[in-house]
C-alpha cells in the first residue's frame, strides 16, 4: 500500500497497527526489504496494515518523522510510533517487531 501525505492519517488512525516502509527507487537495500515487506503483509493482513512511503515523492512525511537513513521502517500503533528500523534486516528482525504489537 502507498502511503502518501493525504491518506497517512487515514490509515495510521485505522484502528490496526500500521508498518511504514520510508524507501526511494535508488536505494539498493530498500530493494532487499520491497520483497520481504511484500511477504509482510499477506503474511499479517487483516492484522496490520503494511505500507511503502516512496521518500522522494512524500519529502514532507519523511520530514516529518527525521527520516535521514533508508530504508527505515516505522512500527505504528494507536497513532503512535512504537519502534522504528534502520537499515536492511531479516523478515524475522520485522516480525518480532510486529508481533509486539499485537
Amino acid at each position: 500500500m502507498e502511503i502518501t501525505t493525504s491518506n497517512f492519517n487515514e490509515i495510521v488512525n485505522g484502528g490496526k497497527p500500521v508498518v511504514i516502509d520510508f524507501w526511494a527507487t535508488w536505494c539498493g537495500p530498500c530493494r532487499r526489504v520491497a520483497p520481504i515487506m511484500e511477504e509482510l503483509a499477506a503474511d499479517y493482513e487483516g492484522k496490520v496494515v503494511v505500507g511503502k512511503v516512496d521518500v522522494e515523492e512524500q519529502d514532507e512525511l519523511a520530514a516529518q518523522f527525521g527520516i535521514r537513513n533508508i530504508p527505515t521502517v516505522l512500527f505504528v500503533k494507536d497513532g503512535q510510533v512504537v519502534d522504528k528500523v534502520v537499515g536492511a534486516m531479516p523478515k524475522s528482525a520485522y516480525e518480532e517487531k510486529i508481533n509486539a504489537m499485537l
